[in-house]
């Protein structure tokens, strides 16, 4: 006999990206920032830890609060910030989905969603997305219509597309919360601050942002929701009572601080991400225009776990992915290689390597 709720006898649980612990391998597979945070991040968190550790820190996030809030055109009493924004989303599932409640999501992307609910005993159920990454009307509509929680990443991941505004508030349903999972945000061509807010329909949409991506913190867990006042205060009951440790505000606060350093990052991944682009469509791979840190390519008769596998022996990691469970769309449809945006060096080699695999599985399928 199990002593686990049904609900976790259930489920796999989510699977992260690989992290070798070894060193010499290029990572280009779990999104990271491939540049260091701000000096000041560095000064910040070397300054709080020479303080006062022995005490609990502020759970409201107080100063932290106050340095984000203008960055979003918004007061304080709008942010709540989370031991990352995985941990933000869990708050939401708990917050709003009771058990048997309808969580719906995009799909395919990010999987965590459906595992959170299934741990949370909602019901859930996958937003279908076309082949070229847009809504399908047919099959999402319905859904969200019953749904007591929409989720959606913009941009989106693995595709790194992004939808219109006018796209995500048509996703509002009627009876429950729109969450705008916003974790690559700050890497669209014209970076987003929570400008949809403002909009008409948007009274229950609720952005959420993470410091992993641009802000170059993902050894620091820190996130931040973004909504009304009322759902922030419906939501302050459902976390931990200190749930952001004093290190992480510290340096979360001192990244805000410093967004000429995070958008001069940003900058330099777009340039690489371009060019990214352009040596894999030159090698034969399609490529969705992506507005994230990473791109999601896909070859037309070479499979992706051989590339993947060939890479990984080089020491070059990606994030090879399979969705071969879409009903809608034929089983390769949505198979492919999500690869980060390194370093120049880092891409080079990558480039180097494919120019090499790429002509020798060819000759090797033809």
């Amino acid at each position: 006999m199990s002593l686990f709720r049904p609900a976790i006898d259930r489920i796999e649980g989510y699977i992260p990206g690989e992290q070798p612990q070894e060193t010499g391998w290029i990572k280009l597979n779990t999104n990271e920032n491939p540049y260091p945070p701000s000096p000041q991040v560095i000064a910040a968190i070397q300054q709080a830890a020479s303080e006062r550790l022995n005490l609990y820190p502020d759970p409201l996030a107080t100063k932290f609060r106050r340095q984000a809030a203008p960055l979003f055109g918004v007061d304080p009493d709008w942010i709540l910030p989370a031991n990352g924004s995985d941990e933000n989303l869990t708050i939401l599932l708990r917050s709003f989905a009771d058990a048997n409640d309808l969580v719906v999501y995009p799909y395919p992307s990010y999987i965590l969603y459906e595992t959170l609910a299934d741990i949370q005993g909602a019901r859930h159920a996958r937003l279908g997305l076309n082949a070229d990454w847009s809504w399908n009307a047919e099959i999402c509509q319905p859904l969200v219509e019953q749904a007591k929680l929409v989720i959606v990443p913009n941009p989106n991941s693995p595709s790194g597309n992004r939808w219109t505004d006018d796209e995500i508030l048509s996703l509002v349903p009627p009876r429950g919360i729109l969450v705008l999972d916003e974790a690559y945000g700050d890497f669209c061509d014209q970076p987003h601050r929570a400008e949809i807010l403002r909009r008409p329909g948007a009274e229950r949409v609720i952005i959420t942002r993470t410091f992993s991506k641009s802000y170059s913190l993902a050894g620091i867990r820190l996130g931040f929701a973004i909504a009304r006042p009322e759902l922030i205060q419906g939501m302050l009951k459902v976390k931990d009572s200190y749930n952001c440790d004093t290190l992480a505000l510290a340096a979360g606060t001192a990244a805000l601080a410093d967004q000429a350093w995070m958008e001069n990052n940003a900058a330099r991944i777009r340039a690489t991400r371009q060019r990214l682009a352009a040596q894999l469509t030159a090698l034969g791979f399609q490529v969705v225009p992506s507005q994230a840190n990473f791109v999601w390519s896909t070859h037309p008769t070479i499979s992706h776990q051989t590339i993947y596998e060939a890479l990984k022996r080089r020491k070059i990691l990606v994030r090879f992915m399979r969705f071969s469970d879409v009903a809608w769309a034929p089983q390769s449809q949505f198979n492919g290689l999500r690869i980060s945006i390194g370093t120049d060096p880092e891409i080079d080699a990558l480039i180097a390597a494919l120019q090499q695999i790429v002509p020798e599985l060819l000759r090797a399928t033809s």
